[in-house]
C-alpha cells in the first residue's frame, strides 16, 4: 500500500484520563478485533497495568479504516507507557509517530504529564490533535479545559475534539482528524535501510523481539541485520505487523510499523532508541535520539528466606529478559544475608518489580530503603559512582560529593501555590518560575535533588493540594552539596541496611527522628541495645531499648540483703556476657523505618 494511505499516530496523556479506553474504542470501530476478542483494556495484557489504570508496557497494533471517500487507510497505533519514569520510552515512541491525540480528561483538565509530553511531541515535531475526553461527566469543565488546550499548543477551539471513549461520542471525529490532519509518512523505499527500535519483548522460543518503525529502505526475511549500538549481526527470519498478535508479512517498507525475529538470544542487545541496518545495504548514519537507559533509584532485594536466593535470581534473570532498563547484581548485607543491589528507573519501576517478584514468583521479599547514586570526587583525585551507603569510602578520603538533581513541574489551582512553594523550598527546592495556565492553574517549575524526591515528597505534594496538584520531572545534572553519611549503630555495630546519605542541614533531625522510631521497632531482648545515629565518628543521637528483666530475687523471702545482691551481681554478669555474644534480630518493619521519618 502506498505511503499516503498510512497514518503512524500515539495517545499522550496524564494518568487515568481514559488513554487506554480510548484505545477500546478505535479498535472497536474499525472491527480490528471480533467482539470475542474485545475487553476493558485490551492493550494493558497485564494483571498490574489493569488494577493501577496505568499502561508498563507498550502494545502497538495495526488497524484497517475505511473513509468516507471510499479509500482504505491503515491506521498504525504505537502505545505509550503511561508514567514519568518511562519517558525515555515515551520519548522513543514519539520518535516512531507523525501524529499524537493529546488527551485531556474534561473534568480534570490539564495535568502535569499532559504538558510534559507535549513538550516531548513538538519537539519531535509531531502534529497534535487535542482532545477533551469523558465530556458526558457531570462534573466536565468543557470549556474551560477547552481554554487550557488553546493556551498549551496555541490551537483554535474549533480544531479540539470533544469526545467520550466509554460511550463512543465522537469517535469518527477523531478518525477524520487524524487522517485529515496527521500527515503520511515519507516514501524512502530506495534510500539504505534504517529502522527505529522503540520497544522490544522477549519470547521463550523466538529470542529478543524488537518492535521497530521503519523511516528508510525496505526489510526482508534473508537480510542481515546490524545494530549501531553493538557490532552484532543476526539473521532475518521474520518480518510482520501487529494485530493482537504478530501477523507475519513479506516486507516491511519505509513508513511501516512491525517486528522482526532474527534469533536475538541478549535482550541487551535490543536497545530502545536504537538503529537498526542492513549489512547488504548499510546505512551510515544512524537515527536520531538514542541513549543509554541509566537506573535513577536503587535498592536492596533480599529473600525473607536465605533457601529462596536462587529462585530470586532465576526471577530476576527472567524478568530482566522483558525489561532491559533493569539493572542488578549480588550484594551481602551483614544485617540480611544474601541478595541483590537493583537499579530502576523510578519509584514506581521499583514497585512494579517488587510485586511481579511476589505474585508471579511467590517470594516473599526483604527491601531496603530506595536510594540515588551519588558522585564522589576523592583527595586522589578519583572519580566514583556509588549506588549504595555502605559503599561510601571513608570521609577522610572524600573531597566532593555530587547528587542528582532533576528539572520538576508541578501543576496546581493557584489556591495552593503557597503551600507548594513552602514543601519544594523544605525539600531543598531551586524556584524557577510559575506560569499561568488559565486564570485559575498555575505551573510551578522547580530544580530539586532527586533524593528528596523518592521519600514523601509526592505524598506531601498531594496532601497539600487536596490530591489536585500533579508532577512531572525529568533528570538534569549532578551538583555539589553538603552531603553526609549517616550511620546507624546497633550496640556499636553499624548497620549498613540503614545507613542513609543526608544533606548536613538535616542530618541531626534525621537522625534523631531514625534513632526514636526504631526504638519502637526493635524487639526487647535479654540484654540493653543502644541505637545511636553516628556522622563518621561523631554519634549526634541515641536511644536505648531497654533489657527484658528478669525478677531473680521473687524467691527471697526476708533474710540479709546480701543475699539478694548476689543474685543481682550474677545476673548483671550474666547480661555484659550476653551483651558481647547477643545477636540482635531486625524486622522488617525497621529497615522500612528511613521511609516513614519525617523530615520536615
Amino acid at each position: 500500500m502506498s505511503t499516503d494511505h498510512i497514518r503512524n499516530f500515539c495517545i499522550i496523556a496524564h494518568i487515568d484520563h481514559g488513554k487506554s479506553t480510548l484505545a477500546d474504542r478505535l479498535l472497536e470501530e474499525t472491527h480490528t478485533l471480533s467482539k470475542k476478542q474485545m475487553k476493558a483494556q485490551v492493550l494493558d495484557s497485564m494483571d498490574l497495568e489493569r488494577e493501577r489504570g496505568i499502561t508498563i508496557k507498550s502494545h502497538p497494533i495495526q488497524m484497517h479504516y475505511n473513509h468516507t471517500d471510499g479509500r482504505e487507510y491503515i491506521l498504525n497505533l504505537i502505545d505509550t507507557p503511561g508514567h514519568v519514569d518511562f519517558s525515555y520510552e515515551v520519548s522513543r515512541s514519539l520518535a516512531a509517530c507523525e501524529g499524537a491525540l493529546l488527551l485531556v480528561d474534561a473534568a480534570q483538565g490539564v495535568e502535569a504529564q499532559t504538558v510534559s509530553n507535549t513538550y516531548l511531541a513538538i519537539d519531535n515535531d509531531l502534529a497534535l490533535i487535542p482532545v477533551i475526553n469523558k465530556i458526558d461527566l457531570p462534573s466536565a469543565r468543557v470549556d474551560e479545559v477547552t481554554d487550557q488546550l488553546v493556551e498549551l499548543i496555541g490551537c483554535s477551539r474549533d480544531e479540539v475534539v470533544l469526545t467520550s471513549a466509554k460511550s463512543g461520542a465522537g469517535i469518527e471525529e477523531i478518525f477524520e482528524s487524524i487522517i485529515d490532519r496527521i500527515p503520511p509518512p515519507e516514501n524512502n523505499d530506495d534510500a539504505p535501510l534504517r529502522a527505529m527500535i522503540f520497544d522490544s519483548v522477549y519470547d521463550n522460543y523466538k529470542g529478543a523481539i524488537p518492535y521497530i518503525r521503519v523511516v528508510d529502505g525496505v526489510l526482508k526475511p534473508g537480510s542481515h541485520a546490524k545494530f549501531f549500538a553493538h557490532n552484532n549481526e543476526y539473521d532475518v527470519s521474520e518480518v510482520g505487523h501487529f494485530v493482537l498478535n504478530q501477523v507475519k508479512a513479506k516486507e516491511l517498507r519505509s513508513g511501516d510499523v512491525g517486528y522482526v525475529l532474527a534469533s536475538v538470544r541478549d535482550v541487551e542487545h535490543v536497545r530502545p532508541g536504537d538503529t537498526l541496518t542492513t549489512k547488504e545495504n548499510p546505512a551510515t548514519e544512524a537515527l536520531h535520539g538514542y541513549k543509554q537507559m541509566q537506573p535513577m533509584v536503587f535498592s536492596g532485594l533480599y529473600p525473607s528466606d536465605s533457601d529462596d536466593y536462587e529462585q530470586l535470581r532465576t526471577a530476576l534473570d527472567k524478568l530482566k529478559l522483558n525489561d532491559a532498563s533493569l539493572v542488578y547484581e549480588p550484594e551481602t548485607s551483614e544485617a540480611l544475608g544474601f541478595g541483590f543491589r537493583c537499579g530502576f528507573l523510578g519509584l514506581l519501576h521499583m514497585e512494579i518489580i517488587q510485586e511481579r517478584l511476589e505474585r508471579e514468583f511467590d517470594l516473599a521479599l526483604v527491601t531496603t530503603s530506595p536510594n540515588v547514586s551519588y558522585k564522589l570526587v576523592l583527595k586522589d583525585g578519583k572519580e566514583l559512582e556509588v549506588h549504595t551507603p555502605a559503599d561510601m569510602p571513608d570521609s577522610g578520603r572524600i573531597l566532593e560529593i555530587k547528587e542528582p538533581f532533576v528539572s520538576a513541574e508541578i501543576i496546581t489551582p493557584k489556591e495552593f501555590i503557597g503551600s507548594l512553594m513552602t514543601l519544594c523550598q523544605k525539600k531543598r527546592g531551586i524556584y524557577i518560575n510559575t506560569d499561568y495556565l488559565t486564570k485559575d492553574k498555575a505551573q510551578l517549575h522547580y530544580q530539586l535533588p532527586l533524593a528528596e524526591i523518592i521519600f514523601d515528597f509526592f505524598d506531601k505534594l498531594k496532601s497539600v493540594s487536596r490530591g489536585y496538584a500533579s508532577l512531572d520531572y525529568s533528570f538534569l545534572d549532578y551538583r555539589s552539596g553538603n552531603l553526609k553519611k549517616l550511620d546507624i549503630l546497633l550496640s556499636g555495630e553499624p548497620v549498613d541496611a540503614l545507613s542513609i546519605i543526608t544533606h548536613a542541614d538535616d542530618a541531626f533531625h534525621r537522625g534523631q527522628a531514625l534513632c526514636s522510631k526504631l526504638k519502637e521497632l526493635i524487639p526487647q531482648q535479654l540484654f540493653e541495645v543502644a541505637i545511636q545515629a553516628s556522622l563518621g565518628t561523631k554519634v549526634i543521637s541515641r536511644s536505648t531499648v531497654k533489657a527484658l528483666r528478669k525478677n531473680v530475687t521473687a524467691k527471697c523471702y526476708g533474710g540479709d540483703i546480701t543475699r539478694k545482691r548476689k543474685l543481682w551481681e550474677k545476673q548483671k554478669e550474666g547480661k555484659k556476657r550476653m551483651k558481647k555474644v547477643g545477636k540482635v534480630e531486625i524486622p522488617q518493619e525497621a529497615l522500612l523505618a528511613v521511609l516513614q521519618i519525617d523530615s520536615d
